[in-house]
Formats: structure tokens, C-alpha cells, sequence
């Protein structure tokens, strides 16, 4: 990736592709990276984001009337180059709109505008969808960073916990396999109270999802040691994934979630879906705060 769009300031730095408008880089003062290390033998994705779908749609298919449209699993933003519409030292803006070829697999107009700024050790982060037209936009959002794990600094992987803001006791979710689509059952919440301990065995059985997260904002780290505190005031869903045996962790705050196993209705049907009113916007906003430890 040799076109990306860097900004600086509190001795941070992030680094940004147009293409996905994907964060790929942040970096602290001492040039220690605090994202993932894109290893191929895992995953080579840095935080994609998820647009206009979070996860899979039942055959892969977007119903939309009596009209079907091929729509891959997490939509198509993160393959899509955005236009660099506002830029600074310490903050940059890109922006994707509906295409001829976006609107062959999704079938509405649409801006969606993603913004990057520093402030002091915090890279805040907010997504805006705005429907440009008459009739609702039905859509979902989401954000998919792979952070450090080990977090830098830290030696044991298995030190880290995440600590949710609020206790969680809710039940956990988990997708098929074979079709990414969500289970009916739902399964047992790992979390003690507050604190998740991290460990792989985690995600053999593929991502760790909450569908109503009582927490907008949890800590990863290590306890007296380096630390992400992170905010997302914005989305109601939480996935946890990763590869066993890679080096990252991936939070994902989400507007939205997988078709239940078994749904086949029109995508303003769909479980979870986001129906934005015509001339309105919505905004997703995630921060992550660098505590070094």
C-alpha cells in the first residue's frame, strides 16, 4: 500500500488506505505499532469496514421487492476506493457514494463518509450515512480493527483481558460455518462480571458475538500494563474475532449483524437493519485511547 494518507499529532500516528478508507497503521511515539501485523498466514485485513451489510446475507442474496442482488458477506466498502474530500496534519476525511457498479449489487443511493482525527492520544473515529434520497435507506455499519496481541510491551498474550464498562451476563451468539449466517442458539457469556479473559479457545468456533451489549466502551490490555481503551457510543452489537494463533484481536462495534439461520425476507426485514429517513444521516463513531503502560 504505498498511497496512504498519514496524519500526526499527541506523538501519534495513524495511517490510512482510500482504498476501504481502512486504517492500517497506528503507531506511538516510540514508533511501536498497536494494529496488527496483516501476517497472510492468518489475515491480511486492518480494519475493513463493514458497509452495506454487516456479515452474510442468507445465499448471499439482497432481497429488495421482488428484485435480488448478489451482495457479498460484509458489503462491498471495504474493496471500494473512497475520494479524499478534507485533509489536515492531524485529521483526514474520505467519502464513497453510490456507483452504477454499488448500485448493481445494492440498489440505493447513498454518501458514506468516513473521518480520521487525533487528538491528544485518542484516534477518534466517526462514519456518517447519509441517504441522499426520498424513500428509506435500510443498511448496517460496522468496524472491524485488528489490534496487537500482545499489545506492545507486553510479552504474554494471555495477560489480556477486556474489561467491559458494564457487567455483561447476557448470552454470546455464534455463525454457522458453512454459511456465516447466525445461529438460532444462543450460548452461556464468558464474561466474569466485567472482565473477559482472552485466550484462543475462544474462537474456535469463529467470532464471539453479543447482539445487545449493555457496554458502549471496554479496556483491552494487560492490568498495570500497555492498554486500548475504546468508545463506541454509536452501536448496540460487538463481535470478537480472530484467527487461533494470530497476533491480533479484532473488537468490532456494529450497527447490525449476520441474517439469523433460516431468514429469507426483503433487507428492510432483516434483524438489525438501520432504516434511515429520506435527507437524514446517522453517524458511528469509535475512539481508541492509547495507554502505554
Amino acid at each position: 500500500m504505498t498511497d496512504l494518507v498519514t496524519i500526526s499529532a499527541g506523538g501519534l500516528t495513524a495511517r490510512i488506505a482510500p482504498l476501504g478508507a481502512e486504517l492500517c497503521s497506528l503507531t506511538d511515539a516510540d514508533g511501536r505499532e498497536w494494529m496488527t501485523d496483516a501476517d497472510p498466514a492468518f489475515w491480511t485485513g486492518h480494519a475493513p469496514l463493514l458497509f452495506p451489510i454487516v456479515g452474510a446475507l442468507a445465499e448471499g442474496t439482497l432481497r429488495n421487492g421482488e428484485q435480488a442482488h448478489a451482495l457479498p458477506r460484509h458489503g462491498f466498502a471495504r474493496r471500494s476506493r473512497f475520494e479524499t474530500v478534507e485533509q489536515g496534519p492531524d485529521h483526514v476525511r474520505f467519502r464513497l457514494t453510490d456507483s452504477p457498479e454499488t448500485r448493481a449489487a445494492y440498489p440505493f443511493a447513498f454518501v458514506l463518509d468516513m473521518a480520521f482525527a487525533l487528538d491528544g492520544p485518542t484516534l477518534r473515529m466517526t462514519a456518517t450515512v447519509r441517504n441522499p434520497g426520498l424513500e428509506p435507506l435500510p443498511f448496517s455499519f460496522g468496524y472491524h480493527p485488528a489490534f496487537a496481541w500482545p499489545l506492545p510491551g507486553a510479552t504474554d498474550r494471555h495477560a489480556h483481558t477486556l474489561t467491559f464498562a458494564c457487567e455483561e451476563p447476557g448470552p454470546i451468539r455464534r455463525l454457522r460455518r458453512d454459511t456465516g449466517l447466525m445461529r438460532d442458539a444462543s450460548f452461556a457469556s464468558p464474561v466474569e462480571g466485567r472482565v473477559l479473559p482472552l485466550h484462543e479457545n475462544l474462537f474456535e468456533d469463529d467470532a464471539v458475538i453479543w447482539t445487545d451489549l449493555a457496554s458502549r466502551a471496554l479496556t483491552y490490555g494487560v492490568k498495570d500494563g500497555p492498554a486500548l481503551d475504546l468508545a463506541f457510543p454509536d452501536t448496540p452489537v460487538l463481535g470478537l474475532w480472530q484467527v487461533p494463533g494470530a497476533h491480533y484481536l479484532c473488537i468490532e462495534p456494529w450497527a447490525g449483524h449476520a441474517d439469523p439461520d433460516g431468514f429469507a425476507g426483503d433487507i428492510r426485514e432483516k434483524p438489525g437493519i438501520v432504516l434511515l429517513s429520506g435527507g437524514e444521516s446517522r453517524s458511528f463513531r469509535m475512539d481508541v485511547t492509547v495507554r502505554g503502560g
